[in-house]
């Protein structure tokens, strides 16, 4: 069994700017998805705050749209893939948002 860290990028709304309405529709949407990844959701993560990006020249250059991240257990990349199924940060389904998953080589 393998950890997988799921990065969730894309132009997602600041929590702040939710309405109440949509907070709570979130945090629902989001305990469902955790419910059902069950023991496999190994740290449920958190969403990113404040950024920047240093670039090895020394400048500091846009950081990218980051939104947070999760870490799964699963078998292999397709099954943390699978994970993926029904997440609440793809349900725009306009190609906006991504999960980007890698996998956790121990050291």
């Amino acid at each position: 069994m393998s950890k997988f860290l799921f990065l969730y990028r894309g132009p997602a709304m600041p929590m702040e700017d939710f309405t109440p309405e949509q907070s709570a529709e979130q945090m629902q949407a989001w305990g469902a998805w955790m419910g059902k990844l069950g023991s496999a959701l190994a740290d449920p993560g958190a969403p990113f705050g404040a950024r920047a990006t240093v670039s090895d020249n020394g400048s500091s250059p846009a950081p990218s749209d980051q939104n947070g991240y999760s870490i799964v257990e699963a078998d292999s990349l397709e099954a943390a893939r699978a994970f993926t199924d029904g997440h609440p940060f793809l349900s725009g389904g306009k190609g906006r948002f991504t999960v980007e998953i890698f996998e956790l080589v121990p050291m």
